[in-house]
């Protein structure tokens, strides 16, 4: 059991190691090699994800890491809603895996919080049934990549009842859990699954980054009456993030199919989600001290519903696009998109929109490989560069 939940201590080794790595292939056109790019000029993922503010912060700002923003959403809704509940894999005795769960046994007690056996298809579908009789069930996954055993009972029992009872069976419940690739764990532990659930009817799929985003959409999906697919990201967990005096109220929710620009621009707009919204801010940044750019960077937040609207907009002003995402690049959410953007605004086009995706090759375990299978911030810049003609 311990070799599954890569505790706390091996996240830390994998932080220090990928310090000292510099990922590398994305999908990218061939004339710009992600070798090419200098190591000396990499900002190390980890480093791209940390941010620091001026001592003059708005009044009442805290730092939060991602972690306890989850934290305290859950403990927000069991407190405001007696029928709200969380089942999963050591998510009361242990704490759970991350320790998003931190504290919640002792204080909402065995019958809120529920340690399970390792059977994911079991415990997904006695908690779709619960849904089904009124409850609000939140299922932690120990990794998304574990609820493959329980894709029938979230696709066919979970997102399809209220569309076959006429709208008569409503199914609140939240999935989530870590998404995505980690470090060093292997194929079978490293796939984006946003594509995956972001095309199925009835479902709900968000994806946050920063702690107000954690902590907006969760208390959201979790008061949604349809399930919600929650997909956090495990590098992200321990990143800290300031967050508003308003979004420390127990009221705070954010609405899905909202997209929040992170950074103005009027040259290139890049549409990302997840961890690489920060890869892309430091790009934006690079590209502005090397050639004067202004990119504008739109953190998706919500994968279905998706804000096409905001990505419409900002292109009608940029006139160029670049999507960047983790996931595999065929049938990915950037040809998605891609694809919304072809039809919506395509006379607004100065270039071709392109996309930055993860490689097209289950995720290598040798550190040097997986790097090379991932988005990073000198291959995201490169590639804007190329698509400004810079």
């Amino acid at each position: 059991m311990s070799s599954l939940l890569r505790p706390a201590v091996r996240l830390a080794a994998s932080a220090a190691a990928a310090s000292s790595r510099v990922p590398a292939a994305a999908r990218i056109s061939k004339s710009v090699s992600p070798f090419s790019v200098s190591k000396q000029s990499a900002v190390s993922a980890f480093a791209s994800q940390s941010r620091t503010y001026a001592s003059d912060a708005p009044s009442g700002t805290k730092d939060y890491t991602v972690r306890d923003a989850l934290n305290e959403a859950l403990a927000e809704e069991l407190e405001a809603n007696d029928k709200v509940f969380i089942l999963g894999e050591e998510v009361a005795q242990y704490n759970g895996a991350y320790k998003v769960t931190k504290g919640l046994l002792d204080r909402f007690g065995e019958r809120r919080v529920i340690d399970t056996p390792v059977t994911e298809s079991g415990f997904t579908g006695l908690a779709v049934g619960a849904a089904l009789s009124g409850l609000h069930p939140v299922v932690e996954f120990m990794t998304w990549n574990f609820a493959m055993q329980a894709i029938d009972q979230i696709v066919n029992s979970g997102a399809k009842t209220l569309y076959m009872s006429g709208g008569i069976q409503p199914c609140n419940i939240t999935f989530r859990g870590p998404n995505g690739f980690a470090s060093g764990v292997g194929a079978q532990h490293s796939q984006d699954y946003s594509a995956w659930y972001g095309s199925v009817p009835g479902l709900k799929v968000v994806a946050p980054w920063s702690a107000e985003d954690a902590k907006g959409l969760l208390k959201a999906a979790i008061r949604d009456p349809n399930p919600v697919v929650f997909l956090e990201n495990e590098l992200m967990y321990g990143q800290s993030f300031p967050m508003s005096e308003a979004a420390q109220k127990d009221d705070f929710v954010i609405p899905f199919g909202k997209a929040k620009i992170e950074r103005q621009g009027k040259d290139l707009t890049m549409v990302t989600l997840s961890r690489c919204v920060g890869q892309c801010l430091v790009a934006a940044e690079n590209l502005k001290k090397k050639y004067g750019v202004e990119v504008e960077v739109i953190n998706l937040r919500s994968v279905k519903p998706i804000d096409i609207e905001a990505i419409v907009k900002s292109v009608k002003k940029t006139r160029r696009l670049l999507s960047v995402e983790s996931g595999f690049p065929a049938f990915g959410v950037g040809a998605e998109i891609l694809a919304l953007t072809m039809e919506y605004a395509f006379d607004y086009l100065d270039a071709p929109a392109g996309r930055v995706t993860g490689a097209d090759v289950p995720t290598p375990y040798a550190a040097k490989l997986e790097d090379m299978a991932f988005p990073n911030e000198p291959v995201i810049e490169a590639y804007a560069a190329k698509l400004l003609r810079l």
